[in-house]
């Protein structure tokens, strides 16, 4: 038997019995080790807190610092164990996380191990390591974390969000804004649903145009338009070879810049260039680097990178030069690694503001840099001598309460010209608090998805808000992007409710996306399929542009295995907890099955509606307010039902049978919509079931607003 199986992995990318946000759910068997203690293995958990001594922050059910260590020393079982280590590796490589369980199924030594995630790549491989982890422990062997540690680095550089996009997230969630990666690996990511939907890809929303795109990756033709709108930038011109790019160099006047006519992240460019040597040589680099080659007027001081979103200057950073200091006795090479790379700002991830310098291949910028300061790599400074390794290495000073009132004109024109929504403006000039006029200054490039790692990790003064001037851009005060989803689920009903419902809602005029287990709807069009309960069905519905309400059934296999397909609703159905499903996931009981049916409950808006079956015990009780936090819509076979008698007696409002005639209450006040009769279903004999139905269904729709009249009229058309 294998010790510590992992038999399934599952992503609950919705709300779910555990939390409202994603969590992997693994069915762990503990195997041999299913009674086996930490406090039984002599050493076990001194080497655990050895290798993770951060875990002393895990407050665990104790409650307090170190009281997951504490339940080390007083005995605790693997899964729980594995849970731990899981959650801190994850926050050893930057994804900090903090909810976890374990909890044993009905089978004996299974457990169902459950943690909070922000990628589900990098959670999967957390858990695997932290399993081979703890086997070593049991067995009493040594194992190398710090290794661990960086493969982990290296999964979450592959795989997860980078800075900017989980930037732009966290602005979102500030406001409660939906979002959904499209795609693992890419940071393509929606945000909103249905009709109010919008999307960024890194620092890009799906309004950046194509053509705004092909104007800044030209930078001649950028330049151009510059030029003609009044914005100062640098006299140049495209070369054909090496020697045109010196007779240009001549032309403009020495110092110059040699750079390619479309590359990105400053490759290939060389800058305050002197000779015909240099010239020529950097022509044959440039060229390798894009399609055409630039020689530009060299313009004296710092390179600043400024944030255009919206029309608005919203940050600021100037880059200083990177240099090292010599002491006699290394080279340059060797004092770039210990001078330069071992600043934590520095390295190969994403969330470095600045690449590491690599000495074993040398930039040609970086090399040209060296010449003409008449070193090598291998060269050895004097003691206290200054080399300059490269002008625009290190951006590190946040600067944009600096700017100067026509720069910042200057910047905004620059972005509108080309006509980007976001773009990153280079700006090099000596100080930006002056107007660049004055100083020779000049924009020298446009960037399209610019990063905005610079701005959130800044080396000195204050984070920028980028992320939230991006989201403020696209979801204007106000707005969140919401659009109004019903919720239903239930043991028995679900589907003929779903498709009630969404009847009673056609006659708001509005595009409804209806998902159900018959399949998937986008106004008249029907889609067939099995999984339309499932949450990939309800995604689809809030993926569809043209989606104003989604309506939406969960089946209890959904929200089991892969949680709700959305995070929030405004209203949410619960028809009954049956037998039905019990056994599924290790549900076996009732009451497990009715935590199943409540994660629609939970989620409820604080200005929506839970419309609840009085008549079930198990739902009637999910209207308590530590699980419902909006208001409480009751319906039953009966007005003396005595959860709506209290209901009504509190001034709620249920819907009710009464002399064979649908009734909606709210408080003391009632009235007759229409007669059971009427309703184009059956409901009496066989079909008594349904009433239970139809009674939902006229509750979300009063909830959702629609009036009595037009309530009887759909009802009695329904075919």
């Amino acid at each position: 038997m294998t010790d510590l199986d992992i038999r399934e992995i599952h992503f609950l990318r919705g709300p779910n019995i555990w939390i409202n946000d994603p969590v992997l759910e693994a069915w762990v068997d503990l195997g041999g080790l299913k009674d086996t203690s930490s406090d039984l293995v002599p050493g076990f958990a001194e080497q655990i807190k050895a290798w993770f001594p951060g875990m002393i922050e895990h407050r665990c059910s104790i409650g307090e610092r170190g009281g997951f260590f504490q339940r080390l020393d007083t005995g605790t079982w693997p899964g729980h164990i594995l849970e731990h280590v899981t959650i801190e590796l994850q926050t050893m490589i930057g994804h900090v996380v903090g909810f976890g369980k374990a909890r044993e199924t009905c089978v004996e030594g299974l457990y169902k191990v459950v943690i909070e995630y922000m990628d589900e790549v990098v959670a999967e491989a957390c858990m695997r390591e932290a399993r081979e982890i703890l086997l070593a422990a049991y067995a009493g062997k040594d194992y190398d974390i710090a290794d661990a540690v960086a493969r982990m680095k290296r999964v979450v550089d592959r795989n997860a969000l980078g800075p900017s996009t989980s930037a732009i997230i966290a602005a979102a969630e500030k406001r409660g804004i939906p979002w959904r990666r499209l795609r693992e690996g890419r940071s393509l990511v929606q945000f909103g649903q249905g009709v109010n939907q919008r999307r960024i890809w890194t620092a890009e929303t799906d309004r950046t145009g194509a053509i705004a795109e092909h104007i800044v990756q030209d930078k001649d033709l950028t330049r151009t338009l510059l030029r003609k709108a009044g914005v100062p930038v640098p006299e140049g011109r495209v070369v054909a070879n090496p020697a045109d790019a010196w007779e240009a160099a001549e032309d403009i006047g020495i110092p110059v810049v040699v750079k390619p006519q479309d590359a990105n992240h400053g490759r290939g460019v060389f800058i305050n260039l002197t000779t015909r040597e240099q010239v020529e040589s950097a022509f044959q680099t440039a060229a390798t680097e894009g399609d055409g080659v630039m020689v530009e007027r060299f313009i004296p001081g710092n390179d600043h990178r400024l944030l255009v979103v919206g029309g608005e200057l919203i940050a600021a950073s100037r880059g200083d030069h990177a240099v090292i200091t010599g002491n006699g006795t290394d080279t340059i090479a060797v004092l770039v690694d210990t001078q330069l790379n071992t600043n934590p700002l520095r390295g190969v991830s994403d969330f470095c503001p600045w690449s590491k310098i690599d000495t074993e291949e040398w930039d040609p910028a970086i090399l040209s840099e060296l010449e003409k300061q008449d070193y090598l790599p291998d060269s050895v400074p004097n003691d206290g001598e200054r080399v300059l390794i490269s002008r625009f290495a290190n951006w590190s000073t946040e600067v944009t309460g600096l700017v100067h009132p026509r720069n910042r004109e200057h910047i905004t024109i620059a972005a509108q010209v080309a006509g980007l929504d976001i773009c990153g403006v280079d700006v090099v000039c000596t100080d930006i608090g002056k107007p660049l006029e004055d100083q020779g200054g000049a924009v020298v490039e446009l960037n399209a998805s610019p990063g905005l790692i610079m701005h959130l990790r800044p080396a000195t003064g204050e984070v920028r808000p980028v992320g939230e001037a991006i989201i403020n851009m696209m979801f204007p005060p106000g707005k969140n992007g919401r659009i109004p989803v019903v919720g239903i689920t239930g043991t028995y009903g679900k589907t003929i409710t779903t498709k009630l419902v969404a009847h009673l809602l056609k006659a708001t005029g509005k595009y409804l996306g209806v998902c159900h287990s018959g399949g998937l709807q986008f106004g008249e069009r029907c889609s067939a399929t099995k999984t339309g309960d499932r949450s990939s069905g309800t995604r689809g519905v809030l993926l569809h542009p043209w989606t104003e309400i989604a309506i939406c059934e969960s089946s209890a296999e959904s929200i089991l295995l892969e949680g709700l397909g959305y995070d929030r609703c405004q209203i949410g159905v619960v028809l009954n907890v049956g037998t039905e499903h019990l056994g599924l996931g290790y549900i076996d009981t009732l009451e497990q099955m009715a935590k199943v049916k409540r994660c629609v409950v939970d989620v409820v808006l604080p200005e929506g509606t839970a419309v609840l079956n009085a008549d079930d015990v198990f739902v009637a009780g999910m209207a308590e307010s530590e699980h419902c936090h909006g208001s409480v819509l009751f319906f039953a076979h009966t007005a003396e039902n005595p959860v709506v008698v209290a209901h009504r007696a509190k001034g709620g409002r249920a819907v009710y049978v009464q002399e064979n005639a649908i009734h909606l209450a709210e408080g003391d006040q009632e009235r007759r919509l229409c007669a059971l009769s009427e309703v184009g279903i059956p409901t009496s004999g066989h079909f008594h079931f349904n009433v239970h139905n139809v009674l939902a269904a006229v509750g979300a729709a009063w909830a959702y607003g629609l009036d009595d009249t037009t309530l009887a009229e759909q009802l009695g058309n329904y075919s």
